[in-house]
């Protein structure tokens, strides 16, 4: 895609950047994961950053689209991209780096946002990348030297001694970041016990590329993460150790990446809607129960990371501090993320593997429990095409059967399994519209039949499965059984409105009613948290009583989205 150069910073220019950013990332994803070897050795910070950049590309794309189908004669202002680059990332951010990331884009927006200019020349750029490398360093609860904050601050140095339009800015970044990343390794000891410069700097400076392609059309060279790494400007004595930055040698860095170190057993991130106040505090005690500590975003909505021994005491922090959701728990398997790729084990592939979207904590239990490798799904959140990628990666088979569960994520499945086909793993897309389909479908999956055989059945027995939801309107609208109001029980039979009330456990009877008089032998009801419990008890005696040889089997769905979810076999 070659671009045209341009000397300022607009919106066009930051949705250009987004796309820019991704596809770079996207090649360079496998690479930078494979020298992934500080805060631990997971393996996935490349994956991280690309998911987090995704996340941001969809949120100014929305905009885009939104201003398009308003069919105004103005687009998005610099302002309108940036606040959208900046909240896709928070929502989306990944892992410790992946976090840096977003705090560095919204440190960018704070600045290109806040006079409400149409663009921005050299000068704002400039400050944009200063107040992104302070804000982020800020973020972080212990600063260690040689990782991209140090990348971060380099660029930023650069940036501020340049001369000229944004191009310019752009381009000084870039070579005061790869710079920077030559530099790691004498900075942080594990890097240099391991031969490669940091990951979390290296995916910093490919989207800072992906800044110069943006602003001159042209694309820098390609980089190398391990072995000699020449940069322009790079001065590095290799038996310096850890180099001070602004007159402070980092105390951290040794100690950190000590060989040997007890490292924490878990990742723990979450979004967290909560007060300034509360966040202070809340920093305080993840502090004391772990390392990595990453609190980045403001304006209510907070995304926090930590490597903590007690997953459920970082939780119940959030708790106190305010409402966590979108709860991601990663437990760093002994001899697998605290090893070097090198020590590391091969694991064996397994044959077949079941990926599924699910809406809600309690499904995704039970679809764990069969077996399932999950992906959770928040209402109004859907999952990237690289969250099902990772997914299916973290499947770890040689064969895996995708379950969308929403009609809407058909397309972003199909893009995921594309993807993973060219990595030599056969993926069959079942095209489930509801979870309700996913469990019927899981329930005659045989991992031992041929995968064709088993494909075939696992279809055949979701598209026998009707399903329907009981939710409430949020606003005015038409539907096919005519005008709700915000408020509204609707019932919602295969995707359609099929019933508008004013009471849950009514609505739902008469959906239910509705479905079995076509026929049916067994109900499957999935209880959202927001549901009253007696609704579940009013189906079941219902179907009891009616429908004498009609099985019905309750889940729990915890924080679902809809209500109730019904399907009926």
């Amino acid at each position: 895609m070659a671009q045209v150069p341009q000397t300022f910073f607009d919106a066009l220019a930051v949705r250009t950047w987004c796309g820019l950013a991704l596809e770079t990332l996207g090649r360079a994803r496998e690479e930078i994961d494979a020298i992934n070897v500080y805060p631990v050795a997971d393996g996935d910070t490349g994956t991280n950053l690309y998911l987090t950049v995704e996340s941001a590309a969809a949120a100014v794309e929305a905009v885009f689209t939104g201003h398009a189908a308003a069919s105004g004669p103005d687009g998005p202002t610099l302002a309108d991209a940036t606040r959208a680059m900046a909240h896709g990332a928070l929502i989306g951010a990944r892992g410790n780096s992946g976090t840096i990331l977003a705090q560095l884009l919204r440190g960018m927006a704070q600045v290109l946002a806040g006079d409400g200019a149409a663009r921005a020349d050299g000068q704002g750029l400039r400050l944009a990348l200063r107040h992104a490398a302070d804000s982020a360093r800020r973020a972080v609860a212990h600063p260690v030297e040689g990782t991209v904050l140090t990348v971060a601050s380099a660029a930023a140095d650069a940036a501020d001694s340049a001369e000229g339009d944004c191009g310019a800015v752009a381009r000084a970044a870039y070579d005061g970041a790869r710079a920077a990343l030559a530099a790691t390794p004498a900075r942080l000891p594990v890097l240099e016990r391991a031969g490669v410069v940091d990951a979390g700097g290296r995916g910093l400076v490919a989207v800072l590329g992906a800044l110069v392609e943006t602003l001159t059309g042209e694309k820098p060279g390609a980089l190398a993460c391990s072995g000699p790494f020449e940069a322009p400007h790079a001065r590095v004595d290799p038996g310096a150790g850890p180099v001070p930055v602004d007159g402070v040698r980092d105390e951290c860095a040794d100690s950190a990446a000590a060989p040997g170190r007890e490292a924490p057993a878990f990742e723990v991130i979450y979004l967290l809607e909560a007060e300034d106040r509360d966040v202070e505090r809340l920093r305080e005690r993840l502090d004391a129960l772990g390392d990595s500590l990453v609190v980045v975003g403001g304006d209510g909505l907070w995304n926090v990371h930590v490597h903590v021994d007690d997953a459920g005491a970082a939780v119940e922090a959030g708790i106190e501090a305010g409402r966590p959701h979108r709860i991601r728990i990663t437990h760093f398997g002994a001899g697998d993320v605290h090893t070097t790729g090198a020590e590391r084990p091969p694991r064996e592939r397994a044959q077949r593997a079941v990926v599924a979207v699910v809406p809600g904590e309690g499904l995704a239990g039970l679809y764990t429990e069969a077996g399932a490798t999950t992906v959770l799904a928040r209402p109004g959140e859907p999952p990237a095409s690289g969250e099902l990628v990772q997914a299916v990666r973290r499947a770890h088979a040689r064969e895996v059967v995708l379950l969308p569960n929403d009609a809407d994520l058909r397309h972003t499945a199909a893009a995921a399994a594309e993807q993973v086909r060219t990595e030599g793993i056969r993926v069959a897309l079942i095209p489930t519209r509801s979870a309700v389909q996913g469990i019927a479908a899981l329930a005659v999956h045989e991992p031992d039949r041929r995968f064709d055989e088993d494909v075939v059945s696992m279809t055949s027995a979701a598209g026998a499965t009707r399903y329907a939801e009981v939710t409430v309107a949020e606003r005015q609208s038409w539907t096919m059984a005519g005008i709700c109001q915000a408020g509204d029980v609707l019932g919602l039979i295969d995707g359609d409105v099929a019933v508008i009330g004013a009471d849950v456990a009514e609505t739902a009877e008469t959906v239910l009613d509705r479905m079995l008089s076509a026929g049916g032998e067994m109900v499957t009801l999935v209880l959202g948290d927001e549901a009253p419990d007696t609704v579940a008890e009013h189906l079941e005696g219902r179907v009891r009583e009616r429908y004498l040889a009609v099985d019905t089997v309750l889940y729990r769905g915890g924080r679902q989205g809809a209500l109730l979810l019904i399907g009926v076999e």
